[in-house]
């Protein structure tokens, strides 16, 4: 069994895991996970993630609006995420971005959201979890200008985006969507990236790897996710989920 797991992008407060969310959490811990960022999707699940935080040692948590609730974001919002930002885990901004594939909110309505959250992060020099679907002109065209220290979590780019995205100086996450057999790009991007910048995610409770594809997906099942990226990198796919670890501790500034 894999030890020192640590899931960087996690749902908990999900509604999925409403029926058995503690024993799945406390089960984790002999399944070789030690620590996980729940990541926030609205003002709701960034208080929900800093209970879960409060609740469980091993639990950190983000706050911020994800792009289909971009409407939320108005100035209120934005002083209820800093006043939730200074909550002793709560170590990211996120998650924030773009989804031009689902469009829920208006496109400028979601350009105008990430806007003003990167500049929040700024602002309380914190890192970010970016998601970014559909939408890589408009992503890149604000990562240049406000320029954040963190994440692109559940990378779909190709090679080139990686390579501008490291070179701004943030890491990339993959979920078990690496395990997948069209995962061609996520490969090459793997392929293509130093073992430094890259994490291990789940964004549990979706994306469950290959052989769970389709099911509720947990942060035990970042084995299958650590040893593809493993494969990849031609290592072992221990030493894999310890370099992610580090790195995951690294982008989100814990001292252990």
């Amino acid at each position: 069994m894999l030890q020192g797991i640590f899931d960087s992008h996690a749902h908990y407060d999900d509604e999925r895991f409403d029926p058995d969310r503690d024993s799945v959490l406390t089960g984790l811990l002999k399944q070789g996970v030690f620590r996980i960022v729940n990541v926030a999707s609205d003002l709701k699940s960034s208080q929900q993630g800093i209970a879960l935080g409060e609740k469980y040692p091993f639990i950190y948590s983000s706050v911020g609006v994800h792009p289909h609730s971009a409407q939320e974001v108005t100035p209120d919002a934005l002083d209820q995420l800093q006043a939730l930002s200074r909550q002793k885990k709560v170590c990211a901004i996120g998650e924030i971005g773009l989804d031009y594939y689902y469009d829920f909110s208006p496109r400028d309505v979601q350009r105008e959201a990430f806007a003003q959250q990167l500049e929040l992060a700024g602002q309380l020099n914190m890192p970010v979890i970016i998601h970014s679907r559909d939408a890589v002109a408009d992503t890149m065209d604000l990562l240049r200008l406000y320029r954040p220290k963190g994440i692109v979590h559940c990378f779909s780019g190709a090679v080139e985006m990686a390579r501008e995205v490291l070179n701004l100086g943030l890491y990339l996450g993959f979920t078990g969507a690496l395990t997948f057999k069209n995962a061609r790009k996520a490969v090459e991007v793997v392929e293509y990236a130093p073992i430094d910048r890259l994490l291990l995610e789940t964004d549990c409770p979706y994306m469950a790897p290959e052989p769970h594809r389709g099911k509720r997906c947990d942060s035990s099942m970042i084995a299958f996710t650590a040893q593809r990226m493993a494969q990849i990198k031609g290592i072992d796919p221990q030493q894999m989920v310890t370099i992610a670890s580090e790195n995951t501790k690294q982008v989100y500034e814990m001292d252990e």
